[in-house]
């Protein structure tokens, strides 16, 4: 067919594989007469001798494809159907109904026929400014039967408003009003179609398939829509002999295939040579409908105005084997039941329907006039009738609310090659298994296994090992986390207070540890504790009696008091270490016990500098020795060192706020510690510092003091202070760094205790012994003579 522009007009010559309207007959399979026409599209030669023209672009012409049966049942559907309606007195009486029919032969030779069908008596389409008074040659339009060409024959016909009806396009362009307001379907969308395929996959838990898909729109829309991995061959049936043959060669065996609804039932695939060895075909076929009187129709003849049957070899097109093929055919064609071809036979109801209504029929007849297209695509909108007691309707998206049913291919039953084993109502959107007797090529006819991966156990993490989330391995959520249903993928952390074993699906409550009241570890430090504070309190009343007495001077004098004072308040703190943690509790560990042991250090140095100072630097620096004296330096320093470390514990204590928090425990991960900041050991360690420093000094000063005169001579005791100092607090890091929970706390505490009993025995111990037990000693002239024997040894 060219087109020729000239002037006004758009002239349309007819070539070869067309006819010219003087070649039409009234015998013929494809041209009826009649008071309005209708257009069919059918794809009466589209079985490939050789490969299709998919890659270039290229007309093909029919003598290029064999016939397919299945397109000449539903040309011959549609003749049944005009006879059926021509012969009623209750639809369109007194008017009949015409048709043209073209062979298209493959969805590229579609506008070639549309051309045909928008043109006049004189193949011209006239070109207006308005199309409200234009009459193509045919009222409406039933076909073409695949997604492309479907969509090709829309573009143009919603130019013209023209009704288009396709009996088996199941894409979703067509539901675009806006784009093709005139465009309708006769079968549920592919939309549909999917949610079949799926539910079926869902049937049989198959979730790991491949999909093979023809790259056209049939092909590219539908797996748009399959949002899963599937096992389905998404094609239209020209491309697919080939294929299969291929598979077949290959010696492809055993596979589950499922087949769109374009070539579920198609008999020239069903024939190819041992394909049941590519294994159990299941399909999406649309329901089966019993058209009463069709089957028989469809291999007569046409008879003539004489009563004589026409010559089968008269045909205005290429066809003069169909006849012929379809009744070899016939046996198969019965078999795979009115489908399509229902489809067809509905459409040509669904436009006689509307024109009944646009005529205003009555029992009597109608009003003929003349109609124009776009008057009957309201009327189509609105159709609502029963045809065979099935419901007709082309309400909401333009298409009829079609089954679908699922079948298997059988070679072994030729009577029946397309068993039907379910059905799928698109209004409830459910799969009803008719039979659970399904030929699978599995060993003892057990339904075929197609998934990546195994189920997970409970408490197993799904780990993606490919592109698809189906495929995944199955690991343990780790100890501490568990598995959320909601999130198949990832182990989520239990909280703080909870703990779960490898392999769980929920966490557990831990069991909440801290030094306890109860606890027999409790009981030694509190009897220690109150032993020292008893001890310190004997001590300082001792001291207070006997303050003007010599060994009370030596001790330190008033810088006793200061030194017992901080270690009364040191015991008093002991009880924050007990019971459960909080802010307060946790405030007075990491501060009190720190600032009473640099108070006693402080003094400690003080005293031994002192000491030092009056037998040796009196006599090497006598004028520094009185401003010291003179200055009360001592007091001076020590005032010092007591607010260094209040600004190194109010720092501390800002960058390490003490709190109360949860610790697990490596090794019971079902026990969680209640302890005090994660970080304590480093606000320990900033702590200590200065006291380490003092410590060092003081044993310097103290060495420095060991040839003093005995009554002076305090190396050996703050020498024993230092010693548990020094022990309890490496002892101490050393169980931080190895241990959590309960057992940093008891060492915390214990060494606190070790401390103040080793300050208040260990150096006040004596000086009381010496009081209470050897009062000869406490007097000045004792303590004169140790001077004077000192001096004398000096000499």
């Amino acid at each position: 067919m060219k087109l020729i522009f000239d002037k006004p007009h758009l002239q349309v010559l007819q070539e070869k594989h067309l006819p010219p309207p003087t070649a039409l007959t009234q015998y013929s399979d494809f041209h009826l007469a009649g008071d309005y026409l209708l257009g069919g599209l059918f794809s009466l030669h589209a079985e490939t001798m050789s490969s299709p023209h998919l890659s270039h672009s290229a007309v093909p012409t029919c003598q290029e494809y064999k016939l397919k049966i299945a397109g000449y049942s539903y040309l011959r559907a549609m003749r049944f159907a005009v006879e059926q309606i021509n012969n009623s007195s209750t639809l369109l009486p007194g008017v009949s109904l015409g048709y043209e029919m073209v062979d298209v032969c493959y969805f590229t030779n579609s506008i070639h026929p549309i051309l045909y069908f928008l043109a006049n008596n004189h193949s011209v389409v006239q070109l207006h400014n308005n199309y409200t008074h234009f009459q193509p040659r045919v009222l409406a339009v039933i076909g073409p039967d695949s997604s492309p060409a479907a969509v090709i024959v829309a573009h143009v016909l919603s130019l013209f408003l023209i009704p288009q009806i396709s009996y088996r396009a199941t894409t979703n362009e067509l539901d675009n009003r806006e784009r093709f307001p005139s465009a309708f379907r006769a079968i549920s969308s592919m939309e549909q179609q999917i949610v079949a395929m799926l539910f079926l996959l869902k049937e049989f838990q198959w979730n790991w398939i491949n999909v093979l898909y023809s790259d056209d729109d049939y092909g590219r829309q539908n797996l748009k829509l399959l949002r899963a991995r599937v096992v389905i061959v998404l094609s239209l049936e020209l491309t697919l002999p080939f294929f299969f043959q291929e598979a077949v060669r290959q010696n492809v065996t055993d596979l589950v295939w499922i087949a769109a609804e374009a070539w579920a039932i198609e008999p020239s695939l069903y024939n190819i040579t041992d394909l049941w060895r590519v294994g159990t075909i299941l399909g999406v076929a649309t329901k089966e409908f019993s058209i009463p009187g069709f089957d028989d129709f469809r291999v007569s003849l046409a008879e003539g105005a004489n009563g004589q049957a026409r010559d089968p070899t008269m045909c205005n097109q290429a066809c003069d084997q169909c006849l012929g093929a379809a009744r070899d055919a016939d046996l198969t064609m019965r078999a795979q039941g009115e489908r399509i071809d229902f489809n067809v036979y509905s459409s040509v109801y669904i436009v006689a329907h509307a024109l009944h209504r646009l005529l205003g029929c009555n029992a009597i007849g109608c009003h003929k006039r003349v109609v124009y297209p776009w008057q009957l695509v309201p009327e189509v909108k609105r159709v609502d009738f029963s045809l065979l007691d099935k419901r007709i309707t082309l309400r909401g998206k333009g298409d009829t609310p079609n089954s679908f049913e699922i079948i298997q291919w059988k070679w072994d039953q030729p009577n029946n090659p397309f068993q039907k084993i379910a059905s799928y109502s698109t209004k409830d959107q459910k799969l009803l298994f008719l039979t659970q007797n399904i030929s699978w090529h599995t060993p003892d006819n057990t339904v075929p296994i197609s998934v990546c991966s195994q189920k997970c156990q409970p408490g197993q993490r799904r780990k993606p090992i490919s592109v698809s989330s189906c495929c995944f391995e199955c690991i343990d959520c780790e100890a501490g986390t568990f598995l959320n249903n909601n999130d198949l993928y990832s182990c989520q952390p239990c909280p703080d207070d909870q703990w779960s074993r490898a392999g769980s699906q929920e966490c557990y409550p831990r069991l909440v540890k801290y030094l306890e009241w109860q606890a027999g570890t409790t009981v030694v430090l509190l009897l220690f504790s109150v032993l020292g504070l008893v001890a310190t309190l004997v001590t300082s009343v001792t001291f207070a009696i006997h303050s003007h007495t010599p060994v009370v001077k030596s001790a330190g004098g008033r810088m006793c008091f200061l030194m017992l004072a901080s270690l009364i308040i040191g015991f008093v703190n002991i009880p924050m270490y007990i019971g459960i943690p909080t802010e307060f509790k946790c405030m007075c560990r990491q501060t009190v016990f720190s600032l009473c042991f640099t108070v006693c250090i402080s003094c400690f140095t003080v005293r031994s500098f002192q000491i030092i100072s009056i037998f040796k630097m009196a006599a090497w620096l006598p004028k520094a020795y009185s401003y010291w004296m003179k200055y009360n330096g001592q007091y001076i320093f020590i005032t010092v060192i007591i607010a260094l470390k209040v600004t190194i514990t109010v720092t501390n204590v800002i960058i390490h706020p003490p709190a109360p928090v949860l610790l697990a425990l490596e090794d019971d991960p079902a026990i969680v510690a209640l302890q005090c900041n994660k970080s304590y050991k480093l606000a320990l360690v900033m702590n200590s510092s200065l006291d380490m420093f003092l410590s060092i000094l003081c044993f310097y000063c103290s060495y420095m003091g060991k040839e003093l005169p005995k009554n002076y001579n305090e190396a050996k005791y703050i020498t024993l202070c230092m010693t548990c100092y020094f022990v309890s607090w490496i002892s101490m890091f050393l169980v931080m760094s190895m241990y959590r929970g309960v057992l940093v706390t008891i060492c915390d505490a214990m060494g606190v205790v070790i401390n103040l009993l080793g300050i208040s025995i260990g150096y006040f111990g004596p000086k009381c012994y010496l009081i209470f037990f050897h009062p000869e000693r406490n007097t000045a002239a004792y303590f004169q003579t140790a001077i004077q024997s000192y001096t004398m040894r000096q000499d």
